[in-house]
């Protein structure tokens, strides 16, 4: 089969947001072993794909050329993806204004696989960024995902196609033998939000029924700003399960039963993650629907938001799973492995991780899932204590009577430019009235609110409205 890769390459410069403004564009085909190059101008290139979807486009950008790769570049006002089709079709990076969340392995940058997607001695070639892996991950029998390395669907080319005029693509992957399934996955950063919407597809393309789940596996830049050490203020958040089928909330599948790394937060019902360099992975049947980690040095959140279903069995039993490299033991690959203690050899990563449940496929049959990527900042090293479609809260929304009203206190990261305001409600959570707050709101500084307010008569609860309800407080 050939396949055809097209990947446009960008001359970029800066604007001082950060923002990327395109120049000249540079387009480059392959099929198998021969390749073409052609050269237009960036306007000729959007016009030929808007062209070939058949639509018009908005205010996104192509642009190509990541650490010496030719990648694939989305963005919108806040967030931009660099898409590495050439190796696994994985996102090599996500970028929030001057942030960049994902790790990228220094020692393989701008490098290629060999033709089979492994390294040159057949191990991984790990290059870091977000993929997709067939779960659960094991060694003991064929219902299990012995990998990585995984040669098809994590280390050769994929198939990409402009979608939507050019600001979404679709990737897809060979048909993979030992798994039986072929990827796809449309990745088509928000018109509104500081986020990116995922819809990946599993195909079983063998002769038998297959049973897998969709592992979406992000792989997190832990060092410090200088590269020296791992970050201690790497940190993450996600509900814990109330009705948990693990005793202590969580899953030890890696490590140590007594890493430092991992605690169930009872009181507050959050699964609290530090990154120590202890190696573990813990697995987690969080019911919420998202995950956050904080970068706590400078207080970028990425966000991964999913629907949990209950009803149905999850790879591992869990809907979401962290792993950190780091010194210690294991048990993987059927043998006891002692980690490396210098970090050129086992670097800084932290790995937080989404699951789909289990889709049993008959042969020919696909399973759709679909999840989301969202970053703001919340100003420094705070938890993240709730989330939703319109944010984090890092301090939740508190009232205290002063002698005219209430003053109303929290910290909140959004995920949409917009004016908040506080909405008023009485016991029956019927709208009483607005009132606006001296605030803007943006995804790139944290919502700091410390506002004294007069209530309508009758008010029985204050609620934060930042594009949406983000939080509210009993007034008591």
């Amino acid at each position: 089969m050939a396949w055809a890769i097209i990947t446009p390459m960008m001359d970029i410069q800066k604007t001082p947001m950060g923002e990327p403004f395109e120049r000249r564009g540079v387009g480059q085909a392959s099929s198998g072993g021969a390749v073409s190059v052609f050269y237009l101008t960036h306007s000729r290139f959007l016009s030929a794909l808007t062209l070939a979807a058949g639509l018009l486009l908005p205010s996104f950008a192509w642009a190509a050329g990541y650490d010496g790769w030719k990648t694939v570049f989305l963005s919108n006002e806040y967030v931009g993806l660099h898409v590495l089709p050439e190796i696994g079709g994985r996102v090599i990076q996500f970028k929030f204004g001057q942030k960049e969340f994902l790790w990228v392995n220094p020692k393989l940058v701008g490098q290629l696989p060999e033709s089979n997607g492994l390294a040159v001695d057949g191990s991984w070639f790990n290059v870091g960024g977000d993929k997709l892996w067939p779960a659960p991950q094991g060694w003991d029998n064929d219902s299990q995902w012995p990998g990585p390395p995984d040669a098809v669907l994590d280390g050769q080319p994929y198939r990409v196609e402009p979608l939507d005029g050019g600001v979404a693509v679709r990737l897809t992957s060979r048909d993979d033998p030992r798994s039986g399934v072929r990827f796809s996955r449309i990745i088509r950063p928000m018109a509104d939000r500081s986020g990116v919407h995922f819809e990946a597809t599993m195909t079983n393309v063998d002769n038998k029924p297959r049973r897998w789940g969709i592992w979406a596996h992000s792989q997190l830049a832990a060092a410090t700003s200088d590269g020296r050490s791992f970050n201690p203020l790497m940190r993450a958040f996600c509900p814990l399960n109330p009705r948990s089928k693990f005793p202590r909330g969580y899953n030890v599948i890696f490590g140590g039963e007594d890493n430092p790394s991992f605690l169930a937060d009872r009181e507050r019902g959050l699964v609290c993650v530090d990154y120590r360099y202890h190696v573990g992975k813990i697995g987690v049947d969080s019911h919420g629907g998202w995950v956050a980690t904080v970068d706590g040095a400078c207080g970028a959140v990425f966000v991964q938001r999913f629907v949990f279903e209950p009803d149905k069995e999850y790879p591992d039993g869990a809907s979401v799973e962290f792993w950190h490299n780091g010194v210690g033991k294991i048990h993987a690959y059927n043998k006891d492995q002692v980690m490396a203690e210098t970090a050129d050899e086992n670097p800084y990563v932290f790995e937080s991780e989404v699951l789909s449940p289990f889709a049993k496929l008959a042969p020919g049959e696909s399973y759709t899932w679909n999840y989301e990527w969202l970053a703001t900042t919340i100003g420094g090293d705070f938890p993240v204590v709730g989330c939703n479609e319109n944010g984090v809260v890092a301090e939740p929304l508190r009232a205290s009577r002063t002698g005219k009203g209430w003053r109303l206190t929290g910290r909140f990261g959004v995920f949409a430019s917009t004016v908040p305001h506080i909405e008023w409600r009485d016991a029956n959570r019927k709208p009483l009235g607005n009132s606006p707050l001296r605030l803007k709101a943006t995804p790139l500084a944290p919502l700091i609110l410390d506002e004294r307010i007069a209530a309508p008569s009758g008010a029985k609860m204050a609620v934060l409205i930042a594009g949406g309800e983000l939080a509210n407080v009993e007034l008591n």
